[in-house]
């Protein structure tokens, strides 16, 4: 019972199905004398999730300057830049996912509450990280009071902005050639000229029947070079694009009737196609290597704790930026369902997952775990007919034992300690 139980925590959903179904004869056939002995399953034993808060309003009230658009932006229930309740409903459908998930592979027990020992999250110090976590752990483990690791809310966090806390060694000048190379080989402006399409779609959407004295396109891009402990910016179209193309998605996301949703000229399909100048500004300025190293070195002896201590689940909540620096340091991309490649979504997760061969070697897999937009407007329970998505990413240049996506451990933690 023992080998089937392995059998399955190192199959896939549907394979772990099929064998729970098939006769014990079958699951376990007699072996011919002449085929060679099966290879021993990797063995799941720690699980890190580096995760984005659930759905929030804008963080500034109004949302963007006012001439953007001749537009009253929506109302929202809480203040800004909080966790509202339809995101903490979404973020609790992934909690109560996570945590039969956690379940079966024997990472949290099947019964009752998970000892300390056994789980740690982290939170940075915003209402909406925080409270992205409580909704996560409240599911995952219903009535435990899992504690979270957290400053009391707004005092800064260093461990979720090590540049600008001076954590890591940091040279602005090295930043700035990072982002340019990103940009290369004709810089910012030709990338702007190359969205010109997309740039006037989003403008017919804020500016409605106005047609001048509003929107973005009109604007120069132009990247912004980092001072002293700060990161490079972006400035004009691309920027004020990406600001705007990430409103109109917290609203679809958030449940808004569509006739909320920017202001009733924008479709879901809309919001898909403009989550690239999002996913755009990453790829800028935070997948960078330079830059994503030295802004992640807050949160990389979390993960390495969490993959090398005793601690079998830890869980990182904090912000689309920190996803999308470990993305860059992994060189791994993903897509959301209903949105650009490699945007983060709301509550989405860079599961980071240890397996143990036979032999006692340590690899690491790592996926996207994710709800699709449709799924995040709903806020519906997560089923085995609806689950969200969980794509294994490959990790450029790491390959072991010939299986693609696995990476030795050693091998791993160097990419994200910036070595």
């Amino acid at each position: 019972m023992m080998a089937v139980k392995r059998m399955v925590l190192a199959m896939g959903a549907g394979a772990a199905l099929a064998l729970a179904l098939a006769p014990m004869a079958e699951a376990a056939p007699r072996r011919s004398a002449h085929r060679p002995p099966a290879a021993a399953p990797l063995v799941l034993d720690r699980v890190v999730l580096v995760m984005r808060h659930g759905v929030r309003p804008p963080t500034k009230a109004p949302a963007m300057p006012a001439d953007v658009t001749p537009e009253r932006w929506p109302d929202w229930p809480v203040q800004p830049g909080w966790l509202t309740p339809h995101g903490a409903l979404a973020v609790s459908r992934l909690g109560t996912w996570d945590g039969a998930r956690l379940r079966a592979d024997g990472l949290i027990p099947a019964r009752g509450c998970p000892q300390s020992a056994t789980i740690r999250i982290v939170a940075d110090s915003d209402q909406r990280t925080i409270a992205t976590a409580q909704s996560w752990s409240a599911a995952l483990a219903p009535g435990c009071g899992v504690p979270i690791d957290h400053k009391p809310q707004d005092e800064p966090d260093s461990r979720f902005g090590a540049i600008e806390a001076g954590l890591s060694p940091y040279d602005s000048a090295l930043a700035d050639a990072a982002v340019r190379a990103a940009a290369a080989p004709d810089g910012v402006g030709a990338i702007a000229a190359a969205h010109r399409p997309l740039l006037a779609r989003l403008d017919a959407i804020l500016c409605g029947a106005h047609r001048t004295g509003c929107g973005v396109a009109g604007q120069p891009t132009a990247l912004v070079p980092a001072k002293a402990n700060g990161r490079p910016k972006l400035s004009g179209a691309l920027d004020r694009a990406s600001t705007a193309a990430q409103i109109l998605l917290l609203e679809y996301a958030e449940g808004k009737p569509l006739a909320q949703v920017g202001w009733g000229r924008a479709s879901a399909a809309d919001i898909g196609r403009l989550s690239a100048f999002h996913a755009l500004e990453f790829r800028l300025l935070a997948r960078p290597r330079y830059v994503a190293s030295a802004n992640f070195a807050g949160l990389a002896p979390i993960v390495r704790e969490g993959l090398t201590g005793e601690t079998r689940v830890t869980m990182i909540s904090g912000h689309d930026t920190n996803v999308a620096n470990l993305g860059g340091l992994l060189d791994v991309h993903w897509q959301v369902p209903g949105l650009a490649a490699d945007d983060p979504s709301p509550g989405g997760a860079l599961v980071l997952e240890r397996l143990r061969a036979a032999d006692g070697a340590l690899f690491v897999r790592v996926r996207y775990r994710t709800q699709s937009l449709s799924q995040i407007r709903s806020a519906a329970a997560l089923t085995a007919a609806s689950p969200p998505s969980a794509s294994v990413l490959p990790i450029a240049g790491c390959e072991a034992r010939g299986i693609k996506g696995l990476c030795p451990l050693d091998q791993f933690l160097n990419r994200i300690e910036g070595q």
